[in-house]
């Protein structure tokens, strides 16, 4: 598969990032497991309303990539998802989640929750 060409982006289609059970458990395990100066780094740069908090600007790119939600990882790749720079990727019919959604990060689910 052809990956999304990320870099530059600033994180620009990177929320509201709806969560599910879950993936909030997998993401609480892999913040807590993080160096605290990699923690406080993420946690202390300023975002637009609705940027997904994990969201990495001085590296442009995700903070928790390997413990990220699975709308992350369908990106780009759905119809109802199109990157911007990389339209012709999206092929696949419109996303469903699986799970439930229990909020979206940054606004239901925020650093004091994880």
């Amino acid at each position: 598969m052809q990956a999304l060409p990320c870099q530059g982006c600033r994180g620009l289609c990177c929320g509201p990032v709806p969560i599910t059970e879950k993936e909030y458990k997998k993401i609480q395990k892999k913040v807590k497991s993080m160096p605290q100066k990699i923690r406080d780094g993420l946690e202390k740069q300023p975002r637009l309303y609705g940027t997904c908090m994990f969201y990495d600007l001085d590296r442009d790119q995700c903070g928790i990539h390997d413990a990220r939600p699975e709308v992350c990882r369908m990106f780009g790749f759905h119809k109802d998802m199109v990157c911007f720079r990389k339209p012709e990727l999206a092929t696949k019919e419109p996303v469903r989640l699986k799970e439930t959604v229990i909020g979206h990060l940054s606004i239901d689910v925020t650093w004091k929750d994880v």
